[in-house]
């Protein structure tokens, strides 16, 4: 009943016409595809563009030739799951020096979409690595006739230099390869306050990884141990959130005074890729089965949803050991159609406990000036019962408090300004620093951690542009939250 709800509400809501393009074909991902002229049959010439998606998260399923400058782009579907054509990841290669193309990616299945407020995918090549956004007059959204009026994507680009393999992503891909260097190479700085352990194995036998990150000579015996839980990538398309969980991780193990307090009092445990087969195989929001993961909290199958499964049982173990207070769950995630860094939160009838619900996010809002608590909304909706968040608000005691956190694909919005900043790979990870940092002050504030820390570190790392760090972000962005507000991503 769950599915067929949900799939309900994805037939209303997020597809422009699930049969559009023929894309019900997609099953795979081009290899080397050579595309040239209809009726071509001589030798390769440099400017017959090749198309590749075979390779880690990659995702294109099909180039149709439309002209010598045009060329229309279909996302192959998640595996087992027709319903999402978002997340897109391939590279060109064989071209003409100064040729100029036109991209269309014509099956989203989305109709809203942060293509329409100026973002733009992103792009490298091999002599220029780094993940720049295409400029966003380039890029356009549409809905077009020719495509059963499904949205499409449009972007110009001119290739300038023949050798190059050109990489171009809707975000900023984080791969599971990715995060394995990077957990092996915290591994090998042998840190005693940090513990990598693998909790289970996907479908397909990939690491599900477990972080515990604490000291554990600083705990004493006798005292309950505070216990925050975080989650990431439960969704594989969105990427931003692995990079806010490398910035919690980065500063939890960092030298930094507020680091080492935090270490002494709480026990952090991270889940840094939920879904491993989704992230590998270049799907947007679904397991290799075809599974959201983030609707079966209630009931995880050990065989269907083995990583859901694990962490679950790890949750529900920890919330039963008297010697722990499991205080928070949050699950990271990044959306579609809102700007800046905000929360789901649940809806409980005791007043007080509502309040309290609210500090933390009021709190990250002081020391992160990307994060808007005006678009923080605490809901219960139907749809959302089986997410990590929903599920845990239910059996977690009235201690608990557990969030959805998100980040935009695209930009966030300073205080007191009226133009959007694009996200990068780096000021992701500061929002998951600045995230990690708030814990400190939402101990204080529940004197767990009395504040004896030298004076020079007691104001936030990140200030408001004003200066006295209070309201950054409260009342920002409100119209765009009630523009957006029944249009959001459903996590």
């Amino acid at each position: 009943m769950e599915r067929k709800m949900e799939e309900s509400a994805v037939r209303d809501g997020d597809t422009a016409g699930s049969e559009a393009g023929g894309e019900e074909a997609l099953v795979g991902n081009v290899t080397k595809l050579t595309v040239s002229p209809p009726g071509y049959s001589g030798a390769l010439r440099k400017g017959h563009l090749v198309f590749d998606a075979c390779f880690e998260s990659g995702n294109l399923g099909r180039v149709d030739y439309i002209s010598e400058f045009e060329f229309d782009l279909f996302i192959r579907p998640d595996t087992c799951n027709p319903r999402f054509r978002v997340w897109f990841n391939f590279t060109v290669e064989n071209v003409r020096e100064t040729q100029r193309v036109i991209f269309n990616v014509v099956n989203f299945s989305k109709t809203k979409s942060l293509y329409r407020d100026g973002m733009s995918p992103v792009v490298k090549s091999t002599s220029r690595p780094k993940w720049q956004r295409l400029p966003a007059k380039n890029v356009y959204y549409y809905r077009c006739p020719d495509h059963r009026r499904n949205y499409v994507m449009s972007f110009a680009f001119c290739f300038d230099r023949e050798d190059d393999v050109y990489q171009f992503a809707y975000c900023y891909p984080y791969t599971y390869s990715r995060l394995q260097h990077y957990l092996a190479s915290l591994e090998r700085r042998n840190l005693p306050y940090l513990q990598r352990e693998q909790l289970g194995l996907s479908v397909q036998q990939r690491r599900l990884d477990l972080l515990t990150i604490t000291n554990s000579d600083h705990l004493s015996p006798d005292r309950e141990k505070k216990l925050v839980f975080l989650t990431s990538r439960v969704h594989p398309g969105e990427s931003p959130a692995s990079f806010i969980c490398q910035g919690v991780i980065d500063f939890l193990v960092s030298q930094h005074p507020v680091a080492q307090i935090l270490r002494d009092h709480v026990i952090f445990k991270i889940v840094p890729m939920l879904n491993p087969d989704g992230v590998y195989l270049g799907n947007y929001r679904c397991s290799l089965m075809g599974f959201d993961l983030n609707r079966h909290w209630q009931d995880p199958s050990p065989w269907a949803h083995p990583t859901l499964h694990a962490v679950k049982q790890l949750i529900m173990q920890m919330n039963q050991d008297p010697r722990v207070s499991l205080e928070f769950y949050i699950d990271v995630h990044a959306h579609s159609t809102m700007l800046n860094g905000f929360m789901y939160g649940n809806v409980f009838e005791d007043e007080e406990r509502v309040q309290r619900q609210a500090v933390f996010p009021r709190l990250l809002c002081q020391n992160a000036p990307d994060f808007s608590f005006s678009n923080t909304s605490f809901n219960r909706d139907v749809v959302k019962a089986g997410t990590g968040r929903r599920f845990l608000g239910g059996l977690l005691d009235d201690t608990s408090y557990c969030y959805t956190l998100e980040v935009s694909f695209y930009s966030y919005m300073p205080a007191g300004s009226n133009a959007p900043v694009p996200y990068t790979e780096e000021t992701y990870m500061k929002l998951g620093r600045n995230v990690a940092r708030t814990f400190l002050d939402y101990y204080k504030l529940s004197n767990l951690i009395k504040d004896n820390r030298p004076s020079h570190i007691q104001s936030s790392e990140v200030k408001s542009p004003t200066g006295n760090g209070k309201d950054n972000g409260v009342g920002r962005d409100a119209v765009d939250r009630q523009r957006e507000k029944s249009q959001g991503d459903r996590h």
